[in-house]
């Protein structure tokens, strides 16, 4: 693959995943972190659309049997990955394809383009995506050499892998592109809150794990926070309105039951606080892209060019050699 085709690695971080999301056309989503799967967690952050686990991966058996795909078409989007580096982007269309949500006209044409396609056609697609391989790759480091061709991961390499966990239809999956066909991994009841019955196969799978690897990452693909804040406050100030003077108890789903005026106008007032902490945090998610995006490469040059005038470059090389740094190389499969 020519270096203007290849896919970079990104990080892993609900800043740089969210604005991806809207970069490709789709609104009111956003990626939160979560450190821990305990259930009042993971019932604050609903509508949950997906989860994404990031983990080391190595080659290893699973014996777990997988969806025959021709079964699948036309009820889950499952693509192969078969583009090297496009892992967490295929994470998250995995989710995004399959959660039902209103999707911009990029992931729209995709979707409806390759219905009919197998997973590996559809990893395919994915990869030639001049649209999505853009976006992807507009949020790496820029780099002062771009490789003709994209560099394998070796033997010592560490080489991390995305995989999503989403409900389909009355069952959970796990959605890997490295696998065939997607895993079916319990039924859901109408009554299950499937990120309560996902949480122990991912426990599960950090468990595996946990003696040589400590370093997992799982974030949740969700509702626009902010939006599902002004949702609620606008219910709440219809709510006192319609009240009145007469300060008739109001229902409202946060309190689970009937509020007073003063305790409609507390969380009235916590909403909105709520709504100021989304602000801010998407405004430090941009900033944080922006500096992602910039491009440092002739300011170092500059740089080297002016401790090499002064004479001070070659003690700093000489420190370095002598120092011999242990290599490290971080690959996606």
């Amino acid at each position: 693959m020519s270096g203007s085709d290849a896919w970079t690695t990104i990080e892993s971080d609900p800043g740089v995943f969210t604005e991806l999301i809207e970069e490709m056309g789709v609104q009111g989503v956003q990626v939160e972190e979560l450190y821990a799967l305990d259930e009042e967690l993971l019932m604050s952050l609903r509508p949950v659309y997906g989860l994404i686990f990031l983990f080391k991966w190595r080659q290893e058996t699973d014996n777990r049997p997988t969806l025959n795909p021709e079964d699948t078409l036309g009820h889950i989007f499952f693509a192969q990955q078969v583009i090297p580096n496009a892992c967490a982007t295929q994470a998250i269309l995995a989710i995004l394809l399959n959660a039902g949500i209103k999707l911009g006209s990029t992931l729209s044409e995709l979707k409806d383009f390759t219905s009919a396609f197998p997973p590996d056609l559809k990893g395919m697609a994915i990869g030639n995506s001049e649209q999505i391989r853009r976006v992807h790759n507009s949020f790496s480091p820029p780099q002062p050499i771009v490789p003709d061709e994209a560099k394998l991961a070796e033997k010592d390499d560490e080489v991390y892998h995305f995989i999503s966990y989403i409900p389909i239809a009355g069952s959970l999956y796990e959605l890997d592109g490295l696998k065939p066909g997607p895993i079916k991994l319990c039924d859901l009841d109408a009554k299950d809150e499937w990120l309560l019955k996902a949480a122990p196969h991912i426990q599960s799978r950090i468990e595996r794990y946990a003696q040589s690897e400590i370093r997992f990452n799982l974030m949740a693909v969700i509702q626009n926070r902010k939006q599902v804040y002004s949702q609620q406050l606008a219910k709440l100030q219809q709510s006192s309105q319609q009240s009145g003077e007469v300060h008739q108890p109001m229902d409202t789903d946060l309190a689970g039951g009937a509020a007073s005026p003063a305790d409609a106008d507390s969380e009235m007032g916590r909403l909105m606080e709520l709504i100021q902490q989304e602000d801010d945090k998407f405004r430090q998610w941009h900033e944080e892209n922006v500096r992602r995006k910039h491009n440092y490469i002739p300011f170092v040059f500059n740089f080297l060019k002016l401790l090499a005038e002064k004479g001070r470059l070659q003690p700093l090389i000489d420190q370095a050699a002598a120092s011999k740094p242990a290599s490290f190389s971080h690959q996606e499969k």
